[in-house]
């Protein structure tokens, strides 16, 4: 956990604490973003569920997840999936369409880590149907989310188990990190987590260099960057220039 005391301003919006800019990007081997709300401007559940005419239900329980205020992540994702049986697939597409937009700056921060020479990895508690776009449209290298059951072109309401596990909670991010710097042969301490709610917080306190995007009170507060203003790519400012 870092000191809440030593934080400081670098610039209008950008605070660190923790550490002493400036940093190299090149010293790090993995960057590792949340998606819904960090690297995208919504939280995709909570839109699916406006289809479902329960947008501020599920809303809700979304809200007080994040805050860190409900203690059991997956248990809050399956009943906020579960709200959802019945909607369309043709729903998220919508949802993809007209309302997922990138966040200011993360096209640039993925490609400034990416030419840096750093293995880009996603990995949320949202849906791999909007991860795996996300992917592509950023040419982020792996990624890794939750799988929604869908039979006769309708979500049912359940998750589908994958290899690993059953939901991407903030143990199963921390655990894909290590797992991914395993794989890419790097230590922890040389990866950086970016993250905005409570289930990042696993993660952002097992890596080097934790990053925090208009991030819930309880995560701003642990975490070494904090973006309070502007875009993702705020984040190269702590980093010596290129």
């Amino acid at each position: 956990m870092v000191a809440v005391s030593d934080e400081r301003e670098l610039s209008p919006g950008l605070f660190v604490r923790g550490i002493v800019p400036p940093l190299k990007l090149g010293d790090f081997r993995l960057i590792a973003f949340d998606m819904d709300s960090t690297l995208i401007n919504i939280e995709c559940v909570d839109e699916i569920a406006d289809a479902a005419g329960r947008k501020a239900e599920v809303a809700a329980i979304t809200e007080a997840a994040m805050r860190g205020e409900i203690a059991d992540y997956k248990d809050s994702l399956r009943r906020r999936v579960a709200l959802l049986a019945g909607v369309p697939v043709e729903a998220l597409e919508h949802v993809y369409r007209q309302r997922l937009q990138l966040n200011p700056g993360a096209d640039e921060l993925v490609a400034a880590c990416r030419d840096a020479g750093l293995h880009t990895l996603l990995v949320s508690g949202g849906f791999t149907f909007f991860t795996d776009r996300v992917r592509r449209r950023l040419n982020i290298d792996t990624s890794r989310g939750n799988v929604l059951e869908i039979e006769n072109g309708r979500l049912t309401g359940r998750l589908v188990d994958q290899w690993w596990g059953d939901i991407v909670d903030g143990t199963m991010k921390r655990a894909t990190v290590f797992e991914t710097c395993f794989r890419i042969g790097c230590e922890p301490s040389q990866a950086i987590a970016v993250g905005d709610g409570a289930n990042d917080l696993e993660m952002m306190a097992a890596v080097g260099l934790s990053v925090a995007y208009r991030a819930k009170p309880k995560v701003r507060a642990q975490a070494h960057v904090a973006i309070d203003i502007g875009g993702l790519d705020r984040l190269l400012e702590v980093f010596e220039p290129r």
